[in-house]
């Protein structure tokens, strides 16, 4: 890990058996249940006949980037600086700076310019709010007691 990653609901099978193959940027946030996947364990199979076949690479994540809950990154890829990978992604290739990715396997779904542009819009303006400030403002905003 580079710099500031914040990691929710984290469990000792995120990164798999080769947590070392894994490169963390600075302000990465990583959602309950992503998975970060080095190896490729297909090739078992074959060992009998092959015993020194291996498939295995390093995931890299860059800066500012947000990796949803249940994501999958698969060996080899690199995932760019200011990008969002989707909720239950399977990231089997690179996503580039600055892209919004989702599904299975994961595909472009739009830039970050045009995300941060809806998402201003549609702000509830409550994001530097914390703890039981976030708790009183959502129930106001939502009407709930």
């Amino acid at each position: 890990m580079n710099g500031d990653v914040k990691i929710y609901g984290s469990s000792y099978s995120m990164f798999s058996t080769e947590p070392y193959l894994v490169t963390l940027g600075d302000n990465v946030y990583i959602s309950v249940g992503a998975r970060f996947v080095c190896h490729d364990g297909s090739t078992l199979p074959f060992r009998k006949e092959f015993p020194d076949l291996e498939l295995a690479g390093e995931i890299k994540v860059g800066n500012n980037v947000f990796i949803g809950t249940g994501a999958l990154l698969l060996p080899r890829v690199t995932v760019g600086n200011n990008c969002v990978v989707g909720a239950n992604s399977v990231v089997t290739k690179d996503v580039p700076d600055n892209s919004i990715v989702g599904g299975n396997p994961a595909k472009f779904i739009k830039s970050t310019f045009d995300f941060l542009e809806k998402a201003k819009n549609n702000s509830l303006k409550i994001g530097h709010l914390t703890g039981n400030d976030k708790v009183v403002a959502y129930k106001q905003i939502f009407n709930k007691k």
